[in-house]
């Protein structure tokens, strides 16, 4: 019998009334999104100290822990408890030894182009050439139907701008969608309600508002999802992982617009216009052919 951890329930609310002079020197009312540290403890021992906006502080702890692969094993932690008095986050296991090999863990870290200056270790770079992923037949149709769909979605950043949304995606409609300051950290606590719920990601899309580096390529392998989604472009670094793992690619997503970087032939394109459709040959060219 699978056992999941039990969770404290410490979300806050994203958004917060500000007063602000306009371009005529109007004073109006304004909102801004939340931004604070929460340090992540497991069994006492410090591991990260991330900037968050607090609506999915649990998840969030838990999708750092599995997206770094500090641990495999979602039924070795006992509890995670957030308090936002002291801006920590404590994950205590059922062994209380904390995280294995952590000291050479931390010896090997590398600083990636995230928002606000992300952390990845380099165990978790040599674990991602164990992914092999299998895209998925999408139809042109189906992404339109999505980019609609998950642009509807963003409510904290159309009352404040100043974050990144995620989602976790079915081929036209998101399942979840959680927005943070900075992109990775939605990444991760959409990983953390995965791995709780033992969600299966090889037939999810991701989708996210912000660029696809190498380290939300590498996320999203180890969430199992074979199609990440973006509305922004994609790095050379991030595309080249993707390409490793066999990742389908698709960036600069918006309205009826996109571009493939990699896994076109997974992609009929069922709903180009008729104007724009390449006519047949005539029966004297296919006699040249």
């Amino acid at each position: 019998m699978l056992t999941s951890p039990v969770l404290s329930n410490e979300s806050l609310n994203p958004a917060h009334n500000v007063t602000v002079i306009n371009e005529f020197g109007d004073a109006v009312a304004a909102h801004i999104p939340g931004e604070l540290p929460l340090t992540l403890r497991v069994d006492g021992m410090e591991v990260v100290t991330l900037m968050t906006l607090g609506t999915e502080p649990e998840a969030l702890a838990l999708g750092y822990i599995r997206n770094q692969k500090l641990m495999e094993d979602i039924e070795a932690i006992a509890s995670v408890t957030v308090d936002w008095d002291r801006e920590v986050v404590d994950v205590l296991t059922h062994a209380g030894r904390g995280i294995a090999d952590w000291k050479e863990k931390m010896k090997r870290r590398i600083v990636t182009s995230g928002c606000g200056q992300g952390t990845i270790f380099s165990c978790t770079v040599d674990k991602l050439y164990e992914v092999k992923l299998t895209p998925t037949q999408l139809k042109q149709s189906e992404l339109y139907a999505l980019i609609k769909h998950v642009s509807q979605l963003n409510a904290v950043y159309r009352v404040s701008g100043a974050v990144h949304g995620c989602g976790l995606c079915t081929k036209t409609t998101s399942l979840m969608h959680i927005e943070d300051v900075g992109r990775h950290n939605a990444a991760d606590a959409i990983s953390g309600r995965m791995w709780l719920n033992h969600i299966d990601g090889s037939d999810k899309i991701f989708y996210t508002t912000g660029r696809l580096t190498s380290e939300i390529v590498m996320k999203t392998a180890f969430m199992g999802i074979p199609t990440l989604l973006s509305r922004s472009g994609v790095t050379q670094m991030g595309l080249e992982l993707a390409k490793e793992v066999g990742m389908n690619v698709i960036a600069r997503a918006k309205g009826r617009h996109f571009l493939v970087y990699n896994g076109e032939e997974y992609i009929d394109f069922d709903a180009i216009p008729r104007e724009r459709r390449v006519p047949p040959p005539t029966k004297g060219m296919r006699d040249l052919a």
